[in-house]
């Protein structure tokens, strides 16, 4: 648990999900009700996450699914990298 916890708080550091949360909060909205929002947000996108990952490894290893994130996150960085510097 300890080893997810850190992984998905370093992922979302700063991202545009963040940055979204951020304008909402910036916007005069109530912080609470920005705050209950963007965590219920993020807490139905991890249990879609965790169903559709437990219903795929009874198809696919977890192996190959591990790989197949792996070598999905280098192209996706390799994609985005390009485009930085491609303009």
């Amino acid at each position: 648990m300890g080893t997810t916890f850190a992984a998905v708080f370093i992922a979302e550091l700063g991202d545009k999900t963040q940055l979204a949360t951020l304008s909402f909060a910036t916007s005069g909205s109530s912080r609470w009700a920005v705050f209950l929002g963007s965590a219920t947000a993020l807490v139905l996108t991890s249990a879609i996450a965790v169903v559709f990952g437990e219903a795929l490894t009874r198809v696919v290893s977890p192996k190959v699914l591990q790989r197949a994130a792996g070598a999905l996150f280098l192209v996706i960085g390799a994609w985005v990298s390009w485009q930085a510097w491609s303009k």
